[in-house]
């Protein structure tokens, strides 16, 4: 039923629409709510006032958390920023700066302990990274699924990440000393006896058997949660097809831990280079340097022989070889985006 005005104007349609005789037609929005500052949605309505409240809310937390991250930056980026400033200076504690520009560099380069000590990094890096990576992955697969007892074999294989180093480190003296354990275990299947510890082909090995020992739990960990993510119905699928465990991995879980293991290559990589705690417990840098690290010999430089702007120098190549090995880890392992 459609009513009309006099000069023919549509007022409605329906029961609905029809206007009785002698009232006043009403207009209707047809947005489906009203409009206007009593609105919902206006520029002054409710949504509005609670923007504008976020907003102030968000400033004041700003505000608030600036001092912290002041503070942040400070002891964060400040060092950083003045180990590079050092660099270009000869400075020892007590005496005044003296500016030498890239003579600090160069001095670094025709350094023959400095070429040993990257080498050592280097070397301990390649045995500790590939490794570790792969025992955390493996450990990471055993304890994926729940079984009885799950949760105490993995709070086991944590426990050396949350163990001292430093009393790991002491107990793995004993451990691969003349007469220890590890030597008398290596007698057993017809190895030499005398303590790894005092070779200098076998001191780099047992650094990076207790430093993968003292991290792979962290790496199982990170795999692990990554893992418990991963959806299973590619792997039944695959298994109703008759692919096996090794396949099951290579093909369909492998995949899916790209980024977790550039992520994890890069820390394990970075730990590597830092080692300090296990040379300067276990070895002191030797036999013969051959355990003497770059962080070892920024530390003699710098805490040693007081000479800080080698020190920093170092320091800075140790930051860009990092980032070197990292870009170039990235490129081998891949990451997806």
């Amino acid at each position: 039923m459609t009513a009309t005005t006099p000069s023919g104007d549509v007022l409605g349609t329906g029961v609905q629409g029809s206007v009785p005789d002698g009232a006043t037609p009403v207009a209707r929005s047809t947005s489906g709510g009203s409009s206007g500052p009593s609105g919902g949605t206006g520029p002054t309505g409710p949504s509005a006032f609670r923007r504008t409240m976020a907003r102030r809310e968000a400033r004041i937390g700003l505000l608030f958390a600036l001092p912290a991250f002041l503070l942040f930056l400070a002891f964060r980026f400040g060092p950083a920023i003045a180990g590079v400033g050092l660099s270009f200076f000869d400075y020892t504690i007590g005496d005044t700066a003296q500016w030498t520009g890239l003579d600090n560099f160069e001095r670094m380069v025709n350094d023959p302990i400095f070429w040993s000590a990257m080498r050592v990094t280097l070397i301990l890096s390649v045995l500790i990274v590939p490794l570790s990576l792969a025992i955390s992955t493996f450990m990471a697969l055993l304890v994926r699924r729940s079984f009885r007892g799950s949760g105490f074999y993995r709070s086991v294989f944590f426990l050396p990440v949350v163990t001292s180093l430093v009393l790991a480190a002491t107990v793995f003296t004993w451990v691969f000393s003349t007469g220890g354990p590890w030597s008398q275990l290596m007698g057993l299947i017809g190895l030499s006896t005398d303590s790894w510890l005092g070779s200098t082909t076998l001191v780099l090995p047992a650094l990076a058997l207790v430093s993968i020992w003292s991290r792979f739990g962290y790496g199982m960990l990170i795999l692990l949660a990554r893992m418990q993510d991963l959806p299973r119905e590619l792997e039944e699928a695959a298994a109703l097809d008759g692919a096996n465990a090794w396949h099951r991995f290579w093909h369909i879980i492998m995949p899916q831990l790209k980024p977790t293991l550039f992520f994890l290559a890069v820390i394990e990589t970075t730990a590597s280079f830092q080692i300090f705690d296990l040379v300067y417990t276990m070895t002191g840098g030797g036999p013969a340097r051959a355990s003497y690290s770059l962080v070892y010999q920024i530390y003699d430089q710098g805490f040693k022989y007081f000479d800080l702007g080698y020190a920093s120098t170092l320091g800075v190549a140790l930051f860009i070889i990092t980032i070197v090995v990292a870009l170039v880890q990235r490129r081998l392992i891949g990451r997806d985006k």
